[in-house]
């Protein structure tokens, strides 16, 4: 899944300076920080030659625009990053007129290619390291060495590679651990009675923020011969911590409608364990039996947003005549509430979490209204059809900072 990503806004938004050059060396984008370090203003950069409108110091004769170009032109010739790791490059004097600061940097030049490879734009990314040039560090590689600026060149690269290595272990790990969480929510979320429904549909998606892994949970249960049973949860938080709990409620809930297909008691069960369970308190969840004979739909709910029976018509009912307060909430034990309707073939059922309808700062209410609204444009669909198509209407397909799970059932 590709992230929708203004970049703009984003090297607007980074704290390093950064320049876009074209191939004739003329800056063609400047970022604020850059503007910042600069001590320019936009107009002052960008569409000029970047040595016109960043000339060096003329009093301090080191050839640093000597170097920068061959740092540039070797990068249009060999299309490859190159680095410039210690280069004195001065800027004018916020303070004085025609005077200059002293500063040095390391450079990094990176190349942006078009579809036949080459060259078409070169990103210049810079870091102060001038507070290093000055510290005691510096001073010491100076005492240790007659060639100075190699000496700190040779210290900034060193730590410049070590940096690069930390990074790369770092990636690594990151990718075993996402690896790991993505096999252990596949796990959790592994339902072996839903391949012998045709007619279910079910999609995950977890927070943009998280690492792939969430306490949102769907679950169905076949209930031979006529029944089956589907339930939703959503345990609070995000993470590792957050899809361990939700897979002892899950397992709990789909273990204990086995022996009571009652979905209120179903849930009182659920409730007690949940007290026991730290993290646990406050989970919310809808448990929904579904009698193919009768067809009737019982159902209870613990705190959970309500399911949607999507009639043929367009019309909707909201399952919401026997909710109760999330699992573990009540310090004594009471009963919970069950309900039930009927329906007719071509019915369309949906369960859901939280993160299908709220958004920020909106009344639930009014997400609520905008998915009965989606239901009914595209009712005609398959359940898998339907489910993706809602997905995209709800502008949530790419994820949300809240998790969702989904369940779609062609009754």
């Amino acid at each position: 899944m590709t992230a929708d990503i203004d970049f703009t806004a984003f090297f607007d938004a980074t704290p390093s300076p950064y320049l876009v050059l074209d191939t004739d060396l003329v800056i063609r984008y400047v970022n604020p920080a850059c503007l910042r370090t600069a001590g320019r203003t936009e107009d002052e950069l960008t569409g000029k030659y970047v040595f016109d409108a960043l000339p060096e110091n003329p009093g301090f004769g080191d050839d640093a625009e000597r170097d920068l170009k061959a740092s540039l032109h070797r990068l249009l010739d060999t299309g490859t990053p190159d680095t410039a790791v210690l280069q004195r490059y001065d800027v004018p004097a916020p303070d004085q007129q025609n005077g200059f600061e002293e500063r040095w940097w390391s450079v990094i030049h990176t190349p942006l290619c078009g579809p036949d490879g080459t060259v078409k734009w070169i990103i210049q990314q810079v870091t102060d390291v001038t507070a290093f040039v000055h510290s005691p560090r510096a001073r010491q590689l100076s005492e240790e060495s007659p060639e100075r600026t190699e000496g700190m060149a040779a210290e900034l690269y060193a730590r410049a590679r070590e940096l690069h290595r930390l990074n790369q272990e770092l990636r690594q790990a990151h990718a075993r651990e996402q690896q790991v969480a993505v096999t252990l929510q596949e796990a959790m979320l592994s339902v072996p009675d839903l391949d012998r429904h045709t007619n279910i549909a079910v999609r995950y998606l977890p927070a943009t923020a998280s690492l792939n892994v969430c306490g949102d949970w769907y679950d169905i249960v076949d209930l031979p011969p006529d029944r089956y049973a589907v339930a939703v949860g959503d345990v609070v938080g995000h993470g590792l911590h957050a899809a361990a709990i939700m897979g002892m409620l899950r397992s709990a809930l789909s273990a204990v409608i086995r022996a009571i297909p009652s979905p209120a008691q179903a849930l009182e069960v659920l409730g007690l364990y949940a007290r026991s369970v730290d993290g646990a308190m406050a989970a919310t969840a809808v448990k929904v039996l579904i009698d193919t004979r009768s067809r009737l739909i019982i159902y209870s709910n613990a705190g959970h947003p309500p399911p949607i029976l999507l009639h043929t018509d367009g019309t909707c009912d909201l399952l919401d005549q026997a909710t109760d307060p999330p699992l573990g909430t009540r310090e004594h034990h009471v009963p919970r509430p069950q309900a039930g309707l009927s329906y007719k073939p071509g019915d369309i059922l949906v369960l859901y979490t939280d993160g299908l309808i709220e958004r920020r700062d909106e009344d639930i209410d009014v997400g609520l209204e905008r998915l009965t609204a989606a239901l009914a444009q595209d009712r005609t669909l398959a359940p898998d059809l339907l489910a993706d198509a809602l997905l995209t209407r709800l502008d949530v397909a790419g994820g949300v900072s809240d998790d969702i799970a989904l369940v779609i059932i062609c009754l």
